[in-house]
């Protein structure tokens, strides 16, 4: 297969962001949500308002996966007080990896994680930590096979569903 490349989303990119981030989280969570639910999602959470206070915050960062100049898939990590939950200065949260269902089993997804691990290592982190839809086996298993066990649960809301994450954590070698 030809080569993803990974590069970091700014502000010129926030279309793309958009493009992929409602396709990708459509493509993922659509079967198992009603319409409504997720229509409202789609349009707060991809907002150019929300994506734009994203991509301007100093403690997130997005990452597009591209392949021949197409973007395929993106992360994004958070640190320090942008984190959804722990806060915690040592941890880094891997708030989103999303690819394009055409390009599942071919690495995509992986070459991504790899991506925030190297980041995590950069920052001196003691630990990954995310949240994963407990009704979402494949990532589930995803992480799993890269080292990642549970930890806790919290409520993800999507629309009026109040919906169960998996909260995971890999300890990370320099600890």
């Amino acid at each position: 297969m030809r080569t993803i490349e990974i590069r970091r989303v700014t502000l010129n990119d926030i279309e793309q962001l958009q493009q992929i981030g409602r396709q990708t989280f459509h493509e993922t969570f659509s079967a198992g949500n009603t319409e409504e639910n997720m229509a409202n999602y789609l349009n707060e959470g991809f907002s150019t308002e929300k994506l734009t206070a994203e991509l301007n915050d100093k403690n997130a960062e997005f990452y597009f996966a591209t392949l021949d100049d197409n973007v395929i898939g993106y992360l994004k990590i958070n640190f320090g007080q942008s984190q959804t939950e722990l806060q915690d200065d040592k941890a880094l949260e891997i708030e989103r990896i999303y690819v394009l269902k055409e390009f599942h089993g071919k690495k995509v997804g992986q070459v991504l994680y790899e991506e925030a691990i190297q980041i995590a290592g950069r920052k001196n982190a003691d630990y990954v930590w995310l949240g994963v839809w407990e009704e979402n086996p494949r990532a589930i298993r995803f992480y799993e096979k890269n080292g990642f066990v549970p930890f806790d649960k919290h409520i993800f809301k999507l629309g009026d569903d109040e919906q169960t994450d998996i909260m995971m954590k890999l300890k990370l070698n320099n600890c």
